[in-house]
């Protein structure tokens, strides 16, 4: 091959380049496709709904209450529901959510949740860094009542869009 033909050859995938490490650097940095994996967010979210994980969010913008995240434990990818941030105190009673002591509305469909107190797990109080998440189907869901509290480092970004299926692309409530 001369080296005009190798100029040229270069020239016609180097586009092709360039976009292959855009992708990758959004896909690695920003944003990735993640799976919804059981049934513990119904009825907000299905087994094998695909939405999209922004990994950005959370370097810019604090975590807050009732965010949907994918958090890292031991090596799995869990979607949940953040219920409590650090300096709180949450127990469900009658199925009634308290933080702090006040009844606190959730604005979103979920199972009935069982009598539960921080303290089950061994807190007073929400330690800095890190935060109580729970599934929106309270029944069927492996979260902080089980597992414990999450550090916020585990926390890989927040879901808002739904991609799949089709029929429902949109905003995660």
């Amino acid at each position: 091959m001369t080296k005009e033909k190798l100029k040229k050859t270069l020239k016609k995938i180097y586009p092709y380049i360039i976009v292959v490490i855009v992708v990758v650097l959004i896909r690695s940095f920003i944003i990735t496709p993640a799976m919804v994996d059981g049934n513990s967010m119904l009825p907000n979210l299905q087994d094998n709904n695909v939405v999209i994980l922004n990994k950005l969010d959370y370097r810019l913008n604090d975590i807050k209450r009732f965010d949907v995240v994918v958090v890292n434990y031991n090596g799995e990818k869990l979607i949940k529901r953040v219920i409590g941030l650090p300096g709180e105190h949450v127990e469900y009673k009658n199925g009634l959510l308290y933080v702090n002591g006040f009844v606190t509305d959730e604005n979103f469909k979920h199972a009935d949740t069982n009598d539960f107190k921080l303290e089950t797990i061994g807190y007073l109080k929400i330690p800095g860094d890190k935060y109580f998440v729970v599934g929106d189907n309270r029944n069927d869901s492996v979260d902080s009542r089980v597992i414990g509290l999450i550090d916020k480092e585990d926390i890989l970004g927040s879901v808002s869009l739904r991609i799949f299926p089709v029929n429902k692309i949109g905003k995660v409530k």
